[in-house]
């Protein structure tokens, strides 16, 4: 059944995200900020009931910025549910505009991209994220800078909060876990579902196919308290967010 279930609902993504990026260009420009919100949580809560995905919410997400939002990093699908419970504007590496169809529906939301291996690069998306949070957006970065296999929480680049400090913009971490379960799972005692898991020498195609043919995945998206820089400077508190969002995600924290 594995297979028929993978073909069945990779082809109705397929038509999903056809659909979305329609909506994006005849539709988004006519709507507000509320109604460009309420489409990107829609659009995203139907990408997870299309993938037979669980969602649970823990915490509270926001309800307004200007904020930014800290998380973990595991796959593809972590915008996605970030997204079906608190729409954010994120800042992704430039890889990902490539990525087809997902590349250009991610660009089209106003995705920031960074080449993180040109520093400049790096000091100009901080740039553009301080003038996105004095307009009271609400941005989302993974600080891990890449993708980990879910057995700890990588070491964060503090420069992905230079933004936050600069405009005294409080950081929501968030913990993200994908478990067995169907949407009652507790973290801690359920077992880690790595059908969703983007790492190492994993492809996106391989990572899509073993999504599309889980039959029992569930998608924890867990919420801390926003914190501010309280006078610390950005490693110091990238180092107390990341332990923050291990905690969240019920992960250990790797590396130093």
């Amino acid at each position: 059944m594995k297979p028929l279930r993978a073909t069945v609902r990779l082809c109705r993504l397929s038509l999903h995200l056809l659909r979305g990026l329609h909506t994006l260009h005849s539709r988004f420009p006519k709507l507000d900020a509320a109604g460009r919100e309420r489409a990107v949580r829609d659009w995203s809560l139907e990408v997870l009931r299309i993938l037979g995905a669980h969602l649970q919410v823990l915490g509270e997400p926001p309800t307004a910025g200007p904020l930014l939002v800290v998380a973990n990093h595991l796959s593809w699908l972590d915008i996605i549910a970030l997204n079906a419970v608190r729409p954010c504007r994120f800042v992704s590496k430039a890889d990902v505009r490539r990525w087809p169809l997902i590349g250009r529906l991610v660009a089209a939301a106003g995705t920031l991209f960074i080449e993180r291996e040109k520093r400049r690069d790096a000091l100009r998306v901080v740039h553009h994220m301080a003038e996105r949070l004095r307009a009271a957006d609400v941005l989302a970065v993974f600080p891990e800078g890449t993708t980990g296999e879910g057995q700890g929480v990588l070491p964060f680049h503090a420069n992905l909060l230079q933004a936050a400090l600069v405009t005294d913009t409080p950081i929501q971490p968030v913990g993200l876990a994908y478990l067995h379960g169907t949407g009652h799972a507790l973290l801690g005692e359920a077992r880690r579902h790595d059908a969703p898991c983007f790492a190492g020498d994993t492809s996106l195609v391989t990572s899509l196919w073993r999504t599309a043919g889980a039959s029992d995945l569930q998608v924890t998206v867990h919420w801390g308290e926003p914190d501010t820089a309280q006078g610390r400077d950005r490693r110091a508190w990238a180092e107390a967010l990341r332990a923050e969002v291990a905690r969240l995600a019920d992960q250990p924290v790797l590396g130093a």
